[in-house]
């Protein structure tokens, strides 16, 4: 970015997918985000948001992370400033001055940071690249810690609520928030249009279902990034309950007096989707912006995404990814150009015959040898 003074009203939050949603290109950010992960950053670039100041490390080098860089290539100015107290310096709303890496307020200077480059993160994230088995072995033993203390329970199962919506032998869409969920929704039009499957969204997964074109059937979450509109919309609501049986989204549906149900489980919410949707007794699960490769196992630094790694193993025989499904279901012919084609091959071996005094004479032959054959004659 190349401006050297940039003026712009603050927008604070600790969580930056509270934050995305009202942000915009005249605003500058301030978040409380270690570890930039590519699924917020990408959610910042669509914002439009120019300007981000990050109170914690948006890279502290334990694994591989594309976050930052997918923020400061989609032109925001990515500026670090660990442990400023800005959260309590600055109010929501109040306008603000960028210089260079500076932010000041009134002409005073208010916190001093380091803008961090494209060409930076890029070496940066090729010398995290070489150290992906440090980064295994620590998710390996969250892996394993979450196999003593909790696995039991996705093992053996979880206590499902009633719901009206039937999974039984059908096919079920699982869809988290990512941006990329609308295009993979978009690209498996045909197939829920062909397949009729039950439509899940994972907090704000709900919202990108409705991006989409489609209605949600149940949203499961803890409900903090889902659209009122898209609680509203009819879908049946599952809480996600917390290990002490916490449920930190009851409220804000209690808030709102709609109706829902719990479903105490460890891990995230993702996770519970599916467990759900596999224990109802979907035929086939389908992932639309969830977590499936080992960076983003990585970059979520977590203890609930080794449940999401066993949860997979639960699951693993009905989960099938909606890109997978896209370039299964896009290649296949449909029974209209079928159809056209049987037509035309027969127009085509008519008009032969008729303009061929051989093929007619074959045809006549063959036709008596059938009758005869038949006991017609």
């Amino acid at each position: 970015m190349s401006f050297i003074e940039f003026r712009g009203t603050a927008k604070l939050d600790r969580r930056t997918k509270h934050l995305v949603k009202r942000l915009g290109p005249d605003d500058i950010a301030i978040v409380d985000h270690r570890d930039f992960d590519r699924i917020s950053a990408e959610e910042l670039v669509e914002s439009g948001v120019r300007v981000v100041f990050n109170v914690a490390e948006s890279v502290t080098g334990r694994f591989p992370n594309p976050g930052p860089l997918t923020l400061v290539r989609g032109g925001v100015r990515l500026i670090d400033v660990p442990g400023a107290d800005l959260f309590d310096a600055v109010r929501e709303g109040e306008p603000l001055v960028v210089r260079g890496a500076d932010l000041f307020r009134n002409g005073t200077r208010i916190a001093a940071g380091r803008q961090l480059a494209a060409r930076e993160l890029e070496e940066g994230l090729a010398v995290q690249r070489g150290r992906v088995a440090e980064a295994l072995e620590g998710f390996a033993e969250n892996t394993m810690r979450f196999l003593r203390d909790e696995g039991r329970l996705l093992t053996e199962g979880v206590e499902l609520p009633e719901l009206a919506t039937r999974f039984r032998d059908r096919h079920a869409i699982v869809a988290a928030r990512a941006p990329e969920a609308v295009d993979d929704l978009r690209s498996v039009r045909a197939y829920i249009r062909d397949f009729k499957p039950v439509l899940v969204g994972v907090d704000g997964g709900a919202d990108r279902l409705i991006e989409a074109g489609h209605k949600p059937n149940v949203i499961v979450g803890d409900m903090d990034s889902v659209s009122d509109a898209a609680l509203r919309s009819g879908a049946e609501l599952v809480v996600h309950a917390y290990r002490g049986g916490h449920a930190p989204g009851a409220e804000r549906l209690e808030t709102l007096g709609l109706p829902y149900a719990v479903l105490a489980a460890p891990g995230t919410s993702e996770d519970v989707a599916m467990l759900l949707a596999f224990e109802k007794g979907a035929a086939l699960i389908v992932a639309v912006g969830t977590h499936f490769n080992l960076t983003q196992f990585l970059e979520r630094q977590r203890e609930g995404m080794s449940s999401t790694f066993v949860t997979r193993l639960k699951v693993g025989d009905v989960l099938v990814d909606a890109r997978g499904v896209s370039r299964l279901f896009g290649s296949r012919v449909g029974l209209g150009p079928l159809v056209a084609f049987t037509f035309a091959g027969i127009a085509a071996l008519t008009t032969a015959i008729a303009a061929s005094p051989a093929l007619r004479h074959f045809f006549s032959l063959l036709g008596s040898r059938l009758r005869s054959l038949l006991g017609l004659d």
